[in-house]
């Protein structure tokens, strides 16, 4: 908190150093009221019951951050972005442990593409970007975020139950601590590639990833994918790899993905992920846009019953200024198997609504 208050200090009183300096305060508040059926505050199944609920982050994840750059010459630039989730209902950092959770890091930019070290997201999250069905809107509730990206791997019966790279959290990849990622484009191409370093004595390989993606977007169309392998502590791997693309056809707007995850976790134990995922978007009157999107989630666990979940989305967006959107949402559950789980030893409900009304504003 006294290093929060210090960099609040910093950017009230620097006004002329910010603007000599190219550095610019960002952000989005994002919240809404919920009432959910068969899902908790957190979006968590629970035995049936009702649920209102003031939510954070539903349209667009609700984040503040601090970006800058300087000229070094010949079309060269020192670059920096620093970037931290917040909960928009309570004023809480998104993670307790950490100021800037999202994105730590300093970089060049140059005319052969860019070099950026430290806290960075993965090469998944980079290559769901153009063709996530919902252009990850959701993220805390979105499969392709959570499941294809790695975000949340904890679901129902099971979990991971350990970190693979460098992210800092157990069932959750989808950031990771001491990245070098090299960013290059060149007409509608765009490529990637990603090292995060684990930083254990004795072993460069353990808690350790590395991945490519490629990406090729005009505005009319866009095919985006990345591959990508981590290592937990122990020398265990988890490959992961992603494929969409997207097309423009007048008004319509439509994309799709497919993902998939194995990791290996334990002596002869394995858990299989796979996401399926499609969807549209169409302006339904002036400054309105509606998007729909279907998500489907299935999984394999070495001892444990196949499970997974289908879930779909409805989005309607209001743009009232340049910088503000009110938004409706309505999302529905159908968990599979064992994913639902159990609640105080209670079996969970197997189906789950959610209805939002928001208002988002962006700075």
């Amino acid at each position: 908190m006294r290093h929060s208050c210090a960099l609040t200090i910093l950017l009230a009183t620097s006004g002329t150093c910010l603007a000599q300096s190219s550095i610019n305060l960002y952000g989005i508040v994002d919240v809404g009221v919920r009432a959910a059926d068969g899902l908790a505050a957190n979006n968590a199944p629970t035995p049936a019951s009702r649920t209102t609920s003031v939510g954070s982050g539903i349209d667009q994840t609700s984040r503040w951050g601090v970006k800058g750059a300087e000229s070094l010459g010949g079309g060269w630039r020192a670059v920096f972005r620093l970037e931290g989730g917040i909960n928009a209902d309570t004023g809480s950092q998104a993670k307790s442990d950490r100021l800037f959770d999202r994105l730590a890091w300093a970089g060049v930019e140059s005319p052969y593409g860019t070099l950026a070290l430290g806290r960075q997201a993965n090469l998944i999250s980079d290559a769901l970007v153009a063709v996530d069905p919902l252009g990850k809107r959701f993220a805390s509730f979105n499969p392709n975020v959570n499941v294809a990206g790695l975000s949340n791997t904890a679901f129902g019966t099971h979990a991971f139950g350990r970190q693979y790279g460098p992210s800092g959290y157990a069932d959750n990849f989808y950031r990771l601590d001491n990245t070098i990622k090299y960013t290059a484009t060149v007409g509608p191409w765009q490529a990637r590639a990603a090292y995060s370093a684990g930083e254990v004595a004795g072993d460069s390989a353990a808690s350790s990833s590395h991945g490519v993606a490629l990406a090729y977007v005009r505005p009319d169309v866009a095919v985006s994918g990345a591959t990508m392998q981590f290592r937990s502590r122990e020398g265990l791997p988890l490959d992961a790899w992603s494929l969409g693309a997207a097309a423009h056809l007048g008004a319509w707007q439509f994309k799709a993905n497919a993902a998939r995850n194995v990791a290996d976790t334990g002596p002869g134990k394995s858990v299989h992920q796979r996401v399926l995922s499609a969807g549209a978007s169409h302006p339904v009157w002036r400054d309105v846009l509606m998007t729909a999107a279907w998500y489907s989630v299935r999984r394999e666990a070495t001892a444990l019953r196949d499970d997974g979940f289908d879930r779909g989305f409805l989005f309607v967006e209001k743009a009232l200024a340049p910088r503000t959107t009110a938004y409706a949402e309505a999302d529905y559950t159908v968990w599979r198997g064992d994913a639902a789980g159990l609640t105080a030893g209670r079996a969970n409900d197997h189906h789950g609504t959610g209805l939002t009304l928001g208002l988002m504003h962006k700075f």
